[in-house]
């Protein structure tokens, strides 16, 4: 197993308007973008300085028409992404994308685990000189990963098994019980736990670091966007804010105030 595999590589923001949701994150986050070809229409990547760190497409037809929200897509880095992908289905994941190639980039596939929270799983072609995860403290980038379930320990043994993700702290949460952390390659990367009743469904939710964090929480809101939870404090003195941005997709900023 490859110091690489079990480790968030790429995000992807799945959307109803990608020119609206560029000018959104770009304001909010302070990406810069980058547009390029993609292989099924045009593709917007987001950048932290020169470093792009996750992309934008256009939300696939059939998915608007079932009235899927748009939404942020995490993919983990996997040594093969076929063996991968079955022994996923063997633990309970449904497929929702069947392993495929995006020439010269990666072969990809996207899977919902057991509690149907939807994950991708890559393999690039041509690793990138500068890889997203290196570096995920800076401003711009993920830094952390959170799983919002039904049965947060059977989750975490479906991760355990097919990423090699370890149990952290094991943290107790008012409102919510406890709250799993866990690491991959040692590094912690994310939390779990077993969401509100009154949140309809299991998701991932990803945290993009802001240099100002009160800054970019009035962001939110004066640029057409929703906040859900938040700013609240967590352990080790960074803020957090939950969010939904003017299209529907849910997302969280973490900084330091002052």
């Amino acid at each position: 197993m490859s110091a690489s595999h079990g480790r968030f590589v790429w995000y992807e923001l799945l959307t109803t308007d990608p020119a609206a949701a560029e000018a959104y994150y770009s304001e909010v986050v302070g990406w810069g973008t980058q547009p390029i070809a993609g292989p099924d229409g045009p593709y917007m990547l987001f950048t932290a300085g020169e470093t792009p760190v996750c992309g934008m497409m256009k939300q696939p037809e059939p998915a608007t028409k079932k009235g899927a929200p748009p939404v942020w897509l995490g993919y983990v880095m996997v040594d093969d992404v076929d063996a991968a992908t079955g022994q996923a289905k063997h633990l309970g994941a449904a497929i929702h994308i069947e392993p495929c190639d995006i020439p010269d980039v990666c072969r990809f596939s996207v899977i919902g685990d057991p509690q149907h929270a939807t994950i991708g799983m890559m393999a690039w072609c041509c690793p990138p000189q500068k890889e997203t995860h290196l570096g995920a403290a800076l401003p711009g980038r993920i830094g952390w990963h959170e799983l919002l379930t039904t049965d947060w320990e059977n989750g975490y043994g479906f991760y355990n098994t097919l990423f090699g993700w370890q149990k952290a702290d094991a943290l107790a949460v008012e409102d919510i019980g406890t709250y799993q952390v866990f690491t991959a390659g040692g590094q912690l990367i994310g939390g779990m736990f077993n969401k509100p009743a009154e949140i309809p469904a299991t998701f991932w939710l990803y945290y993009f670091n802001v240099a100002d964090f009160d800054a970019a929480v009035e962001r939110i809101s004066a640029h057409g966007g929703q906040i859900i939870s938040g700013p609240m404090e967590v352990p080790g003195g960074s803020w957090i804010v939950q969010a939904q941005d003017p299209q529907g997709a849910v997302f969280a900023l973490v900084g330091e105030r002052g």
